[in-house]
């Protein structure tokens, strides 16, 4: 959530980043945000003005009821209880004013890093870095789905059968090679200095609020409406809700967890050959990263998370590319992201397995995330966040990169977690 103080100071500079973002009636609403917070301000005013003759009064009619002077208290007591009235009216108006004001605010994404580039979708989407050879198959190669099923190692079919789809089983070396991924991934992890957290799969409003994903995301949670909790979308939710309504000390920066989680997302009106398979799934599994940062140091944390994925798929031995996302093809809750994607050879397309993003003080401003700086005065951190990995479309290229016609080759750094180095 944006500041109002750097929305006011910075009017032109806020219209600018929503245009890179395709941000429609951008001027507008901005006017509208500006002109609710001058009002809620003046009731403020209002109001304090009031509460303020209102315990003038009170500590007179205590006084001249001491002195005996009944009758001047009696008066002053009904003009006591006009101001309480007031008081109460005034206060309604600024409840009412600031919700509006916040609902105003939630519906505005974050400004977009000066890296990003303009743009209004993913064809606009800026590759930095490339690495790995593009493998070359055999004649008789298949796509992931296909060996999934030559092979028993994923069960689509039967995960329609118990769920719907998007609900894959995994069998056998399939689980065996998905369980594998998730402790390489944390260990890599956890030796790069991150903290493995255990976090709820189910989180409250105030947790989805907190990090972005509601209200701009509400569609595509699922919800369990009895309780009020939504399944998690992204294990970013509660890693970093944590944190929620907490004043750091500048010390303790910077702040860096990792979780494994599933994540449920609902992905409406996803179809098509390009969603087949392990491309787009309901329920998947992933490794998360979040950083907790001094706003001096966000970037240079940014840096070192985009390294570490790169590390992570250099020693999976995937050809993958790093895309600096334009802006409307930003997140809501970003200023800058680097999507990483790896080369399905079987498919022949590029396939995203990773979001590295800073969001600096959006996610901050609606937790009420601070520190307490050297001079002792509060500001907001900054936070981070990245895909390290997500597994469906890892596991997809895997299969495909490393298929033979004797079977899938593992690649050496996961053979000592799976405890086989082929599928045949």
């Amino acid at each position: 959530m944006l500041q109002i103080p750097f929305i006011r100071e910075n009017k032109e500079y806020v219209l600018a980043g929503l245009a890179k973002r395709s941000y429609k009636n951008a001027e507008a609403i901005i006017d509208k945000v500006l002109a609710t917070d001058e009002l809620k301000r003046s009731i403020q005013v209002k109001l304090d003005t009031t509460l303020a003759e209102s315990n003038f009064l009170n500590k007179e009619i205590g006084s001249l009821y001491k002195s005996g002077e009944a009758q001047k208290a009696n008066v002053l007591k009904e003009k006591s209880a006009q101001l309480k009235v007031s008081a109460k009216e005034l206060q309604e108006q600024f409840n009412k004013t600031e919700d509006t004001l916040l609902d105003l605010l939630y519906t505005i994404p974050n400004i977009p890093n000066t890296r990003v580039p303009s743009g209004s979708s993913e064809e606009d989407n800026e590759t930095v870095f490339e690495e790995g050879d593009r493998p070359s198959l055999h004649k008789n190669a298949l796509p992931h789905w296909e060996l999934a099923k030559k092979y028993n190692l994923i069960d689509f079919e039967l995960g329609n059968k118990i769920t719907g789809a998007g609900f894959p089983v995994y069998r056998g070396k399939g689980a065996r090679l998905q369980r594998a991924l998730i402790n390489y991934f944390l260990d890599k992890n956890t030796a790069a200095g991150y903290e493995e957290t255990q976090v709820p799969h189910l989180v409250n409003e105030a947790s989805g609020m907190g990090t972005g994903q509601l209200p701009d995301k509400e569609g595509q949670m699922y919800h369990a409406t009895i309780d009020d909790l939504y399944l998690i979308p992204t294990g970013e939710i509660p890693l970093t809700n944590i944190f929620r309504d907490e004043l750091l000390k500048e010390e303790m920066f910077p702040i860096c967890l990792t979780g494994y989680t599933p994540c449920f997302r609902r992905e409406a009106g996803s179809y098509g050959a390009h969603v087949r398979g392990l491309n787009r799934l309901h329920q998947f599994d992933k490794v998360e990263i979040v950083r907790i940062e001094h706003p001096e140091k966000s970037s240079e944390a940014l840096e070192g998370m985009v390294d570490h994925v790169k590390e992570i798929l250099k020693e999976l031995n995937l050809p993958y590319r790093v895309v600096n996302l334009c802006g409307g093809d930003l997140g809501f809750t970003a200023c800058l992201t680097y999507d990483f994607e790896v080369f399905s050879a079987a498919q022949d397309r590029w396939l995203e397995v990773s979001s590295v993003s800073n969001f600096e003080t959006f996610q901050a401003n609606r937790l009420k995330l601070r520190y307490k700086n050297k001079e002792g005065k509060s500001q907001l951190a900054h936070t981070l966040n990245g895909s390290s990995l997500a597994l469906p479309r890892v596991l997809a290229a895997i299969l495909e990169n490393n298929q033979t016609e004797d079977g899938i080759k593992i690649p050496e750094i996961l053979r000592s977690y799976t405890g086989f180095d082929y599928i045949r």
